[in-house]
């Protein structure tokens, strides 16, 4: 309750500050022993901070672009000075936070979770995994799969480079002040099983061109994509984006990148 008086949530910066133990404690313990370097987002008034501490073997650094937050965690002495980073996770230099690649977490402000999102897609390696909380929708969109209403580009961006998990959910009751929706957590995995893009330019463009005018099938979404001449094979021609799979969209990406046709892998069948 300290924290929650002694720290303005700020709208404009999307905090709703955790304040369920059980559930800090749950998603600090989601992330694996593998993970030495960690980078928590937006820790508030340290509520996750606190069980990611006490996590062993861990490396902990947090980015805050809230001063009274940061006033906060240094006056309880939640945190060490050289452990906090000040500004904006979107824009800083990641490379200069470890030495090392390293794992983000945090409960995540839901005006910019897609784009911390992205910021993992675009320095995957760097960025090994994640342990985050957004809201609930979000959540379930990045872990579904073809086939569904809510399977989009960060469905197959992040499942191209990570395996993604959807963990499990958190109700409005767990935050100060209550959000509006109910938030889920999820672990995006390094995995070796995965093929990554040849081309991750290109793979990406596919991805976005194909869901942005995803009522059109592929033959009509992709055309300023390709070269003419370069035709499609028919059952992927008349396919939508929602409807292929991450592997598919790696063949798609390979056959606009070399500008020639070539045999389509073969697709699932439809339920």
């Amino acid at each position: 309750m300290d924290g929650m008086t002694a720290v303005r949530p700020k709208k404009h910066l999307g905090q709703h500050f955790l304040t369920d133990a059980g559930v800090a404690r749950r998603t600090a313990e989601a992330i694996p022993d593998t993970a030495t370097r960690l980078l928590e987002i937006g820790p508030g008034t340290g509520a996750l901070t606190r069980h990611l501490l006490e996590l062993p073997g861990k490396e902990l650094k947090l980015a805050e672009i809230d001063e009274e937050s940061v006033s906060y965690l240094l006056q309880h002495g939640i945190v060490a000075p050289d452990s906090l980073i000040r500004g904006d996770f979107l824009k800083m230099d990641l490379q200069g936070i470890y030495e090392q690649p390293f794992w983000v977490v945090g409960n995540f402000p839901y005006n910019i979770s897609s784009q911390i999102l992205f910021r993992a897609y675009e320095n995957a390696g760097l960025v090994q995994g994640l342990v985050g909380m957004f809201q609930k929708e979000v959540a379930q969109r990045i872990a579904s799969g073809p086939g569904s209403k809510t399977y989009g580009i960060l469905s197959v961006l992040l499942q191209s480079l990570f395996r993604v998990e959807y963990l499990f959910t958190v109700n409005e009751g767990a935050f100060f002040p209550a959000p509006k929706v109910k938030s889920g957590v999820i672990r995006l995995s390094p995995d070796p099983d995965l093929v990554y893009p040849s081309d991750k330019s290109v793979f990406t463009q596919v991805v976005k061109t194909a869901f942005n005018q995803r009522r059109k099938t592929l033959r009509n979404a992709l055309k300023p994509l390709l070269d003419p001449g370069v035709m499609l094979p028919e059952e992927l021609a008349s396919k939508r984006a929602e409807q292929l799979g991450v592997e598919e969209f790696h063949w798609l990406a390979s056959v606009i990148r070399s500008r020639e046709p070539r045999c389509a892998p073969d697709l699932p069948s439809e339920a």
